[in-house]
């Protein structure tokens, strides 16, 4: 496989398992989590993120291996199209990637916030709205997340809220540990606490509503933008049962923890080799691995190596794979069905 003058790649060319570069972001409640997890040399501080495969605007990822290494997400989508992402999932969403996955430290409480729909993304925005959901990587004693509201409260009561500081008394607060699971729709209030470590799944949008930051002030004194007034209409107010995702762990077959219309995402605990038959989903698939290390095989001959902290894609055009664990090791496989 090879890549001409222009950056592009022949259409008979066979895809295979994709890495990319990291896109580490430096945010003011970011710590040191993150690089010592994906055991990057040396072990950076107030990094709050791990973009892992983005098509976000600006923050596009670059392959790094294999023959197409260089070559940017964007691009190599623009060439295979469906062979990339799959025929259904191209006709939906044609030339940008629709996923954005993330690794999350909070070394100290993110802002509170929520995300439009894809209807209000794509008025106020031009672009795809934000539902997305988290799991627990690790947590520190105590650590502890906000989702959904706790109280009934209107608009206004809201609005009011955050001017005099007592809207977290509002919400649904979770002492967290490893392996909790939520899924945030659209239009759900949520933030993260200190100490928690997160992978995120979401869909391809950078738009979030700020809605309070506790006061805080950066290195000049400044506050952060708030959006209250925009996050009015957005906010879904409605009370809830739960807002924990609840699953029966099992070990050496896959556990489905979301599904939904943007992505469905399944648990892998395994000690074993197993197999995976992707000829019915017409998807690409995308494995994060969350502790220990495996190997993927395709179908095509292809082989890759995934350890703990990094993220894979696997081209539509993968028919089966075979996931061969160095030791037990956990990993989330990510597809659109």
């Amino acid at each position: 496989m090879t890549k001409n003058n222009n950056n592009t790649i022949s259409q008979n060319d066979l895809l295979y398992p994709l890495k990319f570069e990291p896109i580490l972001k430096s945010i003011i409640w970011g710590g040191s989590a993150i690089t010592e997890f994906k055991n990057i040399k040396p072990s950076l501080d107030g990094i709050g993120e791990s973009w892992e495969i983005s098509d976000v605007k600006n923050n596009v990822s670059i392959i790094s291996n294999g023959e197409l290494a260089g070559l940017s997400l964007n691009e190599l989508l623009s060439n295979k199209k469906e062979q990339l992402v799959g025929k259904r999932v191209y006709d939906k969403f044609g030339d940008t990637f629709p996923l954005l996955i993330k690794f999350i430290d909070a070394n100290d409480d993110l802002s509170i916030q929520v995300h439009p729909d894809d209807k209000i993304a794509g008025e106020r925005h031009n672009s795809f709205g934000k539902t997305e959901m988290w799991y627990v990587v690790k947590a520190a004693p105590g650590a502890f997340l906000y989702s959904g509201f706790e109280k009934n409260i209107s608009p206004d009561e809201y609005v009011d809220s955050v001017e005099d500081g007592s809207f977290t008394g509002t919400l649904k607060k979770y002492n967290v540990e490893e392996g909790d699971v939520f899924f945030l729709p659209a239009g759900r209030v949520h933030a993260i606490g200190a100490g928690c470590f997160i992978a995120e799944i979401q869909q391809t949008s950078d738009i979030t509503y700020r809605i309070y930051d506790y006061d805080r002030r950066d290195a000049n004194g400044n506050t952060r933008e708030l959006h209250t007034e925009l996050a009015k209409d957005v906010i879904d107010f409605k009370i809830y049962d739960t807002y924990k995702t609840e699953y029966t762990k099992e070990v050496n077959q896959p556990v489905k923890l979301v599904s939904c219309p943007y992505f469905t995402t399944n648990l892998l605990d395994i000690d074993i080799q197993i197999s995976r038959n992707f000829k019915e989903i017409d998807s690409f698939i995308i494995y994060m691995c969350l502790s220990g290390h495996c190997t993927l095989k395709d179908n095509n001959g292809n082989s890759v190596f995934i350890d703990q902290g990094e993220s894979v894609l696997i081209p539509a055009t993968t028919d089966n794979l075979l996931i061969i664990p160095s030791e037990s090791s956990k990993l989330l496989e990510i597809y659109i069905e």
